[in-house]
C-alpha cells in the first residue's frame, strides 16, 4: 500500500483507527517493521541484550506505526515495506562549509534533526540524526558524536554535517545512496530514522518540533 502521509489532529487521533484504511495502513507499517527489527535482533550475540529488545520490541513497533502513520511528511509513505518514497537526485548533494558554519552558529539546537552525509569506499549516502548537545563551537549527534560548525566529523572522519533542507532531509528521510557518483537502491531506514524522520519540522527545519 503506498499512501500520501495525512496529518491528523488531536481529536482525529483519539479514533484514528476507526477506518479500515487506517486499520490497514497501522497493520502493514507493523508488519513492515516486525520483518525488519527480526532480521536485526537475529544478529545480537548477547543473550540478555537480545531478551530486554524482544520484550519492549512490540511498545516501540506499535509507536513507531503509529507516529509514522501519521507524520505530515511531503512523500509517498510505502506501507508495505516500512519507507518513504521520493524521486532521487542524479548526484549526491555536496556541503558548503560556510553555508554550515553560518547556519549552525545561528541554528544549532539540542532536539534539531540534521542531515548528515556518509562517504565509504566509494558508496555516499545521507542519514538523518539528532543534536544532543551544544557546546561553544562543536554540536554533539546522538549517534554520530562530535562536529564542529563547519559540519566537519571530530569522531568519524567519513561523517559531514550537511545544512538541513528539504532536499537533503529528504535523501536522508527515504533513504537515498550513490555508489560511485551514480544513484544506487535507496536502502531501508532503521526504526530509530524512521522516529527521527517523523518529527521533523516540515514549516521551518531551522527549528525542532515544538
Amino acid at each position: 500500500m503506498v499512501t500520501k502521509n495525512k496529518q491528523f489532529n488531536t481529536s482525529q487521533q483519539v479514533e484514528m483507527w476507526q477506518t479500515d484504511a487506517q486499520k490497514v495502513l497501522y497493520a502493514q507499517l507493523c508488519n513492515a517493521f516486525y520483518q525488519r527489527e527480526v532480521q536485526r535482533l537475529v544478529a545480537e550475540p548477547n543473550g540478555d541484550r537480545l531478551r530486554r529488545q524482544l520484550k519492549s520490541l512490540p511498545y516501540y513497533i506499535e509507536r513507531a506505526a503509529t507516529r509514522v502513520a501519521n507524520a505530515p511528511l511531503p512523500f509517498t509513505l510505502d506501507a508495505q515495506n516500512g519507507g518513504w518514497l521520493e524521486k532521487q537526485k542524479p548526484i549526491p548533494p555536496e556541503a558548503n562549509l560556510s553555508a554550515n558554519e553560518l547556519f549552525y552558529q545561528a541554528h544549532a539546537k539540542v532536539g534539531l534533526i540534521i542531515p548528515v552525509l556518509l562517504q565509504n569506499h566509494g558508496q555516499i549516502r545521507v542519514r538523518i540524526d539528532s543534536i544532543d548537545q551544544v557546546a561553544d563551537t562543536q554540536l554533539h549527534c546522538n549517534e554520530l558524536g562530535w562536529f564542529d560548525f563547519l559540519g566537519q566529523g571530530l569522531e568519524q572522519q567519513s561523517a559531514q554535517l550537511l545544512k538541513p533542507s528539504k532536499t537533503s532531509l529528504a535523501a536522508g528521510c527515504c533513504g537515498h545512496q550513490w555508489q560511485f557518483s551514480k544513484r544506487s537502491t535507496p536502502r531501508v531506514l532503521s526504526l530509530r530514522e524512521m522516529l527521527l524522520a517523523a518529527n521533523i519540522n516540515w514549516r521551518n527545519v531551522k527549528r525542532p518540533l515544538a
